[in-house]
């Protein structure tokens, strides 16, 4: 089983988890740019985050055997704070990045008017560099942010098949679906999905556009809920084709539309096996 995770915060994992990952099936992941856990003070410490999202988690996974790709943006709960304001202005030299295959997270947290302006601008960015999008609904009030979500989508300039609505589940997938969006969905050990709601998702809306994603992070997550979900799959009657579709095509499908993914990993499985520089170092 080959996985690609299109949604999963390394930065805050370890390098057993990149073995683990590894040995599960997980070939290729999407890091996307996320809140830290603490408000920043500065527009500065966004750019160091961003430069070791395009330089050292690339090394690290590659080391694993495993493609680390990224997208770069002013996330939606950042987006509140008015010091935060001035990454906008410095995106498009990130956006330029090889690495860099969408601009996201970007959408709503509590759907404020600083929200909607940063959605709006980083969504024109997206089109201007010839990106996808990776879109946040917010946590609470899923129905009314998806709507509000996909009004401003409607209204941009990037297409909606340019777009993947992430954190779906039962109440905003068909909605997110007829849009025309690519579905994201986030499994979770005790929040968002569960690996039977996934499949039940899948069986009942098909697996067109649909992308699994762990979205690990520094909570309480699992960067193996992607193998777990194929497992279900295979286990409820889905054939091994549904499995690669899902967890391997349909995110390549997506993120390749940048023209920027790249799935050659300069660490040979020999290396991973036992010769990874950082093994001497952590």
């Amino acid at each position: 089983m080959r996985i690609f995770d299109p949604h999963i915060h390394m930065t805050s994992r370890t390098t057993d988890d990149y073995q683990a990952m590894y040995s599960a099936g997980v070939r290729a992941v999407v890091e996307p740019s996320f809140w830290l856990g603490q408000p920043r003070t500065s527009p500065a410490s966004f750019f160091d985050y961003f430069d070791s999202l395009l330089g050292w988690e690339p090394f690290r996974a590659a080391q694993y055997g495993i493609a680390h790709h990224c997208t770069i943006a002013l996330n939606p709960k950042e987006a509140n704070d008015p010091r935060c304001a001035p990454v906008l202005d410095e995106l498009p030299r990130y956006l330029a990045k090889d690495r860099v295959v969408a601009v996201g997270e970007i959408g709503y947290d509590s759907m404020t008017p600083a929200e909607d302006t940063a959605f709006a601008a980083q969504l024109q960015l997206a089109a201007d560099n010839g990106l996808p999008a990776l879109v946040h609904t917010p946590h609470r009030d899923k129905l009314a942010g998806l709507r509000r979500t996909l009004d401003v989508v409607q209204e941009s300039a990037l297409p909606p098949e340019h777009v993947l609505v992430d954190h779906l589940n039962e109440t905003t997938v068909k909605e997110a679906k007829d849009a025309g969006c690519w579905l994201g969905f986030s499994v979770y050990p005790e929040t968002k999905m569960d690996e039977r709601r996934m499949v039940a998702i899948l069986r009942d809306h098909g697996l067109e556009r649909v992308l699994v994603n762990s979205a690990a992070d520094w909570g309480r997550s699992d960067p193996l809920k992607t193998r777990r979900v194929g497992d279900l799959m295979l286990a409820e009657g889905f054939t091994e084709d549904d499995v690669d579709r899902v967890l391997w095509r349909n995110p390549v499908a997506f993120y390749g539309l940048g023209g920027r993914l790249d799935l050659d990993v300069a660490a040979t499985d020999a290396t991973h096996e036992g010769n990874s520089v950082l093994r001497g170092g952590e």
